[in-house]
């Protein structure tokens, strides 16, 4: 029987042993290896602003080590930089980075399905116009903060096709270069067409995103082989706010709201919507959704304490949100509130 039609609480059982193996793999001493290995090899910091829908699998769709992407999601894939918490969050990062004597590419997605609208993305109606418009705003964004000669920090457009998981590597609105197209017995000229697309970017940069290039269009010819079935209707049953939610790339589960935009309650609102229309039309049992909230942590003290307090606020902030818009729907509201050490991915209730 599908996770989606068990009762609420095997879900969230099911759901917190799915945090549990993502922080034992991200630890294995294998993977943690091979992070470092790769860093040490490619040391541009990448940073991928998306969508909260799980197909958006980055590692998995470009066959990178976990932990070497570093992720922004959030409804829609909506983001502006001058959201004061977003836009401070991205300057740390990439300060860290410079510090370091390391570039940051930021990648910027916006997804579609090329068999089927509706397989679209939710948060923009499934208009791929209008969500592509969105991350070109986002990058114009980038270049003001940080520069237009794109030597340090380089904005990307991606789309993200989700029937095959196939990036488009984009020059422009109207141009692109689509994964999908490139054959994975001519990997070898791939870093040239990279270079093609790409001439102003820092040539170390170029060397450490065609590793992103090759693993995708390694990872469509596997899709293509298995032929998987597609997951085609909306089922999410956890609305999840804050962050830490990197184990939650399970198609059809969760809403993520991520911590960056000032007004934290519209996203908020328009999951509880989602949720009780899934309990509507049959898609979930209507004995229940879960409302998780998550803060990361680098280290134990103050750091963790403040996490606490922020993953705390946020399950009250969400909680009263739902209560006053929905109130029958807030009477089958499971609220769990978490923290999570980056370091270790470990995500644990308080």
């Amino acid at each position: 029987m599908a996770i989606h039609s068990q009762p609420i609480e095997e879900r969230i059982d099911w759901l917190l042993q799915l945090s549990q193996n993502h922080s034992e793999q991200f630890c294995n001493p294998d993977n943690h290896l091979a992070r470092q290995r790769y860093l040490a090899e490619h040391p541009t910091e990448i940073l991928a602003l998306k969508c909260m829908d799980g197909r958006i699998h980055l590692p998995v769709a470009t066959q990178t080590p976990m932990g070497i992407i570093q992720p922004f999601r959030n409804l829609g894939g909506i983001f502006d930089l001058g959201w004061p918490y977003l836009g401070d969050l991205l300057a740390d990062r990439v300060q860290t980075a410079v510090n370091q004597g390391r570039r940051v590419l930021v990648i910027i997605t916006y997804h579609f399905s090329r068999g089927e609208k509706t397989r679209g993305c939710a948060g923009f109606n499934c208009d791929k116009d209008a969500a592509k418009a969105h991350a070109f705003d986002i990058a114009k964004q980038v270049q003001t903060i940080f520069g237009r000669a794109h030597q340090t920090v380089y904005p990307l457009v991606c789309g993200f096709e989700t029937d095959e998981d196939a990036l488009l590597l984009h020059t422009t609105p109207e141009q692109c270069f689509n994964l999908a197209d490139w054959p994975e017995a001519d990997l070898a000229q791939l870093s040239a067409q990279i270079y093609r697309l790409y001439p102003n970017m820092p040539e170390q940069m170029r060397r450490d995103l065609l590793p992103l290039a090759e693993g995708n269009v390694r990872h469509i010819s596997e899709i293509r082989r298995s032929k998987r079935t597609l997951a085609i209707e909306h089922r999410e049953w956890v609305i999840c706010v804050g962050r830490g939610f990197d184990f939650l790339h399970v198609p059809n589960v969760a809403l993520i709201v991520g911590p960056y935009s000032p007004d934290l309650a519209h996203p908020i609102r328009t999951a509880a919507d989602i949720i009780r229309t899934n309990m509507d039309k049959g898609r979930i049992p209507d004995d229940g959704f879960l409302l998780l909230s998550s803060a990361p942590f680098q280290e134990a003290g103050p750091d963790r304490a403040r996490a606490a307090v922020k993953a705390q606020f946020m399950a009250e902030f969400a909680a009263d949100v739902i209560k006053e818009g929905q109130p029958e729907l807030a009477e089958k509201m499971r609220v769990r509130t978490g923290i999570l050490n980056w370091p270790t991915r470990k995500l644990s209730l308080l």
